[in-house]
């Protein structure tokens, strides 16, 4: 029974870890039979040997491999970080070439804005079509969410955010404004909100959702002719009188898109 559930317990792991970062399921494993191997290797140093190996991968080889699978990190300026820095430390901070250089070009259409460009989730780095959890389609170094932005009861444009890991706190629907959350929730998509459980916690509640700071931001990347389309909440694209036909609507198999913006390239 006890040898059962520690294979199912190292297989649970290597799927989840897997899932979270494409490259720890195998370190976990490699991990597991350098401490068999090495006999004084005292078991309960496998989680740090997990670390040592996994944070050394991931910032000293990794950058260096990606390139061969057509992907790269997204470059951080003054302007371009990551939401939080989870995102770099799981790996899902890797893009292709073009999709920086759209990030670039926007960089330069806001300055004087204020507005940064903060990013969420993008893919792993390897392997076309090897899913990123829990989304539908962040599988080919194409696709970027992006954080909304934010002002101050002053109106001024602030870089925080509203939640914890940038998902899962979202901007409802007004009165008057088309309600498509309800419509799915309603038709049985039962997931469409879940992404409220990967808040981690709401913070910055005095936030206000900037019309004018994510208006601009959406135009400035509109402007780039390798942007393919964007998804946001129909409420949030009425709100914000936006018509071009690259912003669409996700569907109800995916989940809602009123606490990020998802961009993709052709």
């Amino acid at each position: 029974m006890k040898k059962i559930f520690k294979i199912g317990l190292t297989v649970f792991l290597f799927l989840f870890l897997t899932g979270l970062t494409q490259i720890g399921g195998v370190l976990y494993l490699v991990c597991i039979l350098i401490t068999k191997k090495w006999k004084p290797l005292p078991r309960f140093n496998l989680p740090i040997l997990f670390a040592v190996l996994y944070l050394g991968f991931t910032f000293l080889i990794i950058p260096f491999i990606a390139p061969i699978f057509g992907r790269e990190k997204v470059k951080h300026t003054g302007t371009i970080n990551p939401t939080n820095y989870f995102t770099v430390i799981l790996n899902r901070n890797y893009v292709r070439p073009e999709l920086n250089n759209l990030l670039l070009e926007t960089e330069t259409k806001l300055i004087g804005t204020g507005i940064k460009i903060n990013y969420l989730d993008a893919n792993f780095p390897f392997i076309n079509r090897f899913p990123l959890p829990p989304h539908l389609s962040h599988n080919d170094g194409r696709k970027l969410d992006l954080s909304l932005v934010f002002e101050n009861d002053k109106g001024d444009i602030s870089s925080k955010q509203k939640s914890m890991s940038g998902y899962g706190v979202f901007e409802n629907p007004n009165i008057g404004e088309e309600n498509q959350i309800e419509k799915c929730l309603t038709s049985r998509y039962f997931q469409y909100d879940y992404s409220k459980y990967l808040s981690f916690g709401s913070i910055n509640s005095d936030l206000i959702f900037s019309e004018e700071g994510n208006r601009k931001l959406i135009n400035a990347i509109l402007d780039n002719i390798k942007l393919q389309k964007i998804f946001i909440e129909p409420h949030l694209k009425q709100r914000m009188k936006l018509t071009d036909d690259k912003i669409r609507y996700h569907g109800c198999r995916a989940v809602r898109h009123d606490d990020h913006i998802h961009i993709q390239i052709n």
